[in-house]
């Protein structure tokens, strides 16, 4: 609203530093402080309203240094979150772009899952929340969504190179690289990036090649199958990962950074062109969405870092993962997930291998037996005698290498 309000400004009136409001790192910087103050101030006086509400969490004694202290303690402070990423993207991103407005989807979409799951838990006192099923069903649906609107939006396309611009069907661009005529033209498709590969690109419906001609016309099966997988895994490791104070608040504060980049990168042309990685026109917009995302999470760490004041609860980690599943599905970038967000992964394979493991030497042995000592990862160390502070700080390193490796992919190669 408010980009609209100073491009008017600045049009009819040539008002002093209006124009400013065109350039995305300058809306991106202000998205990020505007988040900041938003969490930071506005969210004590949330804190307090949760606690005179009494919503404070159930803690479970799982025979962890700490963890009955933490009893009462406010949950549902996910909503501040919320609040610092969809505020000042509504204020500062251009509202008629459709990455922008599906990332607006996602945010709300997940968020009201998370909430509604939460409410549960606190108001209903049902420990176990919004049934599985449920969740799945929202994410599922969430993913349909986002997958369908790629395929057949109008505004969604990739920039490719031309070869022959007179056998090229739509609109062929050309621009002059190194004293050569290149040509290229806005196609839809269902290609994505693809790290450590030569080429760096993969196209999703060469999946199905092995069925012979006429493979093509099951693209939209495939893309949207990896769509949901991605969607529900990122989601759930979000969730998972937020078992001790700070860890999945910082740790996707890492991953909002690097997504900052990739979308910058992907954005524009001429660097696109110079990394040889694919252009997405008008995603560059996603970079002012990504620096409130950043912004909200550094925010939050204020009130959830070591001793923790309010707790995010479902409300928020259902919501972040689903923002970075489809943030990173929309730049074409979703395949790096498993680097980028190996915290979340290896959060979400421990919890499979300690449960898998149990039921399997139950039925051999009669007796189930743990690949850790409790999982997620983060407790098995807790159950080591690590302290919280400690086991964060060292995740977070860990995230802070994945993204730097992410990175260096745009030419690792």
């Amino acid at each position: 609203m408010l980009y609209y309000l100073f491009t008017w400004l600045d049009k009819l009136y040539d008002f002093p530093g209006a124009g400013l409001f065109q350039y995305i790192s300058f809306r991106t910087g202000m998205a990020v402080i505007l988040s900041l103050i938003i969490t930071t101030v506005f969210g004590s006086r949330l804190i307090n309203f949760l606690r005179a509400q009494q919503v404070g969490e159930t803690v479970r004694n799982l025979g962890l240094e700490g963890q009955l202290e933490k009893q009462g303690t406010p949950t549902m402070g996910g909503i501040i979150i919320l609040m610092g990423i969809l505020i000042p993207t509504l204020l500062l991103a251009k509202l008629e772009n459709i990455y922008i407005i599906l990332m607006l989807i996602t945010t709300v979409w997940m968020g009201i899952i998370g909430f509604l799951d939460d409410y549960i838990k606190v108001f209903k006192k049902d420990k176990e929340g919004l049934a599985g099923r449920f969740k799945i069903m929202g994410q599922v649906g969430l993913a349909l969504i986002i997958g369908w609107t790629m395929y057949f939006h109008p505004n969604i396309v990739v920039r490719e190179q031309v070869a022959n611009p007179a056998l090229a069907t739509g609109v062929v661009q050309s621009h002059m690289v190194d004293n050569k005529v290149s040509y290229t033209q806005d196609v839809k498709s269902t290609i994505t990036n693809v790290p450590f590969y030569k080429n760096n690109e993969f196209d999703y419906a060469k999946v199905l090649k092995f069925m012979g001609e006429g493979y093509e016309k099951y693209a939209l099966l495939v893309f949207m199958l990896f769509v949901i997988v991605i969607i529900t895994a990122v989601s759930n490791g979000a969730n998972i990962t937020d078992g001790i104070d700070g860890l999945a608040t910082g740790t996707s504060a890492i991953v909002g950074i690097t997504l900052a980049v990739l979308a910058y990168v992907s954005g524009n042309a001429i660097i696109a062109d110079y990394l040889n990685i694919m252009y997405i026109p008008n995603s560059g917009e996603l970079v002012i969405f990504a620096g409130a995302f950043v912004g909200a999470c550094v925010g939050f760490l204020w009130y959830n870092s070591y001793p923790a004041q309010v707790f995010m609860g479902d409300t928020g980690s259902l919501a972040i993962g689903g923002i970075i599943a489809a943030f990173a599905i929309m730049i074409r970038k979703e395949l790096l997930i498993p680097v980028l967000c190996g915290i979340f992964l290896v959060e979400n394979l421990s919890v499979i291998i300690q449960v898998s493991w149990f039921k399997y030497t139950k039925k051999k042995y009669g007796e189930g037996r743990r690949v850790f000592l409790m999982s997620p990862l983060h407790h098995h160390y807790q159950k080591k005698g690590y302290h919280e502070a400690k086991i964060v700080t060292r995740f977070w390193i860990m995230g802070i290498l994945l993204a730097i490796l992410t990175i260096v992919t745009l030419k690792l190669r």
